[in-house]
């Protein structure tokens, strides 16, 4: 039932895989790889409509859910952890949901993936509404997991969209969007941990990053509303501070001190002179956007 799908089929160019010197076995896979993008930017506009619709969500106060088995799972919950640290937003903003529990995280849990009932369940657990989007993760296209969790969120008015690396798959009923990079035969046949694992992780890079972006979290490509939790980010975010405002690293820290290490709001402290709390004020009023902050801060200061 698998050998109709273009993740399982037989890779020419890699059949005699084991035969190869290491040398020619990289290049083979850098050659392989090198396919990937081109069939991620052919999904390019319903990568673009996802990220719309999942924005649109998130300021109704929905969330993005990633739902998975296997790699794709785990990818979706390593793009879901990234999201706080980066971006700052709410840990139960976006949630990744792997087949099998944590566990799956490090250890195959067999047979997990072959219950459709299973992801319903696991939606309903976290108490999915209509608010939120699930995106479905399964490069087979046909993960029953993935179709029980998708068809379970359509069900309640929950957006639901496909993400997968075969044509015609059979999440399409269960979807109301669905992305599907074709990224060809594995050189390692049906190790969808590769070119399919790479093309996922691009959407989903592109998903989050997107969405947030769309809901001002950056100010051009600044990471604006990082959270400094470390030394590595405490110094990114007196970079930004810096590249922001042209000011000295010496005053970008003292502007960070001043604002309790608020990115956002020691930006908009020194672009319109106004006290932290003014600047919290003020973001909060423009929906955490900074640039439109500080443009009306400065039409405020015209008028």
């Amino acid at each position: 039932m698998l050998e109709h799908l273009t993740t399982e089929a037989h890779n020419p160019a890699s059949e005699h895989l084991d035969q190869l010197s290491t040398m020619e076995m990289v290049q083979l896979i850098n050659q392989q790889d090198a396919l990937i993008a081109d069939a991620v930017g052919q999904q390019a506009a319903q990568i673009a409509a996802s990220i719309d619709v999942i924005s649109q969500r998130l300021s109704i106060g929905g969330r993005l859910i990633y739902i998975g088995a296997g790699t794709s799972g785990r990818l979706g919950i390593l793009d879901a952890a990234e999201c706080p640290p980066t971006f700052n937003s709410d840990p139960k903003q976006v949630l990744g949901l792997i087949a099998g529990g944590p566990t799956a995280m490090t250890t195959a849990v067999e047979g997990a993936e072959d219950r459709p009932e299973l992801g319903a369940a696991d939606l309903q657990h976290i108490a999915l509404s209509a608010s939120d989007v699930v995106v479905g993760i399964a490069s087979s296209g046909r993960t029953p997991y993935v179709i029980g969790g998708l068809a379970y969120a359509r069900s309640i008015g929950a957006f639901a969209i496909g993400l997968t690396c075969n044509d015609n798959s059979e999440l399409l009923p269960h979807c109301d969007l669905v992305i599907a990079p074709v990224v060809g035969a594995e050189v390692l046949s049906g190790s969808t941990r590769m070119k399919a694992g790479t093309a996922t992780k691009m959407v989903l890079n592109m998903l989050s990053t997107g969405a947030m972006i769309r809901q001002g979290k950056t100010y051009g490509n600044l990471m604006v509303d990082l959270r400094a939790t470390n030394i590595k980010l405490t110094d990114r975010a007196r970079r930004i501070v810096r590249a922001a405002t042209k000011v000295t690293d010496q005053r970008a820290s003292e502007l960070l001190r001043e604002c309790s290490g608020e990115v956002k709001t020691a930006i908009v402290v020194h672009q319109t002179g106004l006290s932290p709390e003014e600047a919290r004020l003020l973001l909060s009023e423009a929906q955490g956007h900074l640039r439109e902050a500080i443009m009306g801060a400065t039409r405020e200061c015209e008028s």
